[in-house]
């Protein structure tokens, strides 16, 4: 789950379509994915069990443009309640911050203590290019590994 979509993004209009954004390589290396995907490519995610969404829809840009009430965690809730994922990953501090209600200092890259609405909550470092000097693989390997084992089946 991400913040908004880039300006890139939005003309776009495909998730992550900024070249220099790792979000697909990322889904990649980290086993999410068979193969790097491309942008247009977003709905087949679906037949892998992931879905993608942003938490300020409406709106466009890095995180520090957005507007005060560009963020809609209400939205977010009304997803996780309709589709009742096991698993949700935040793919930025300030996303999850926004979508759990927590400061961003509070909130360590990878799996959380408490779950949203039963779902297993997943913070990662940013796969853009405005947050490289974050941006680390290894929470992003523990997803893959975790994300295989849900499929494989229960636990």
């Amino acid at each position: 789950m991400g913040s908004a979509p880039s300006t890139i993004s939005a003309r776009a209009r495909a998730y992550y379509a900024n070249p220099q954004n790792k979000f697909w390589r990322t889904l990649s290396a980290a086993g999410l994915t068979p193969r790097q995907y491309l942008p247009q490519e977003y709905p087949l995610l679906l037949r892998l069990g992931i879905g993608l969404t942003d938490l300020a829809k409406r709106h466009a840009g890095a995180d520090a443009a957005l507007p005060r009430g560009a963020w809609d965690r209400g939205e977010l809730l009304e997803k996780l309640e309709l589709y009742r994922p096991r698993l949700v990953a935040f793919t930025s501090k300030k996303a999850a911050s926004e979508g759990l209600g927590v400061p961003t200092g509070k909130l360590p890259y990878g799996v959380q203590a408490e779950p949203l609405l039963g779902a297993e909550v997943w913070v990662l470092p940013s796969t853009s290019p405005l947050g490289d000097n974050h941006f680390r693989l290894e929470p992003w390997l523990a997803l893959g590994e975790r994300f295989g084992r849900m499929k494989q089946g229960p636990e």
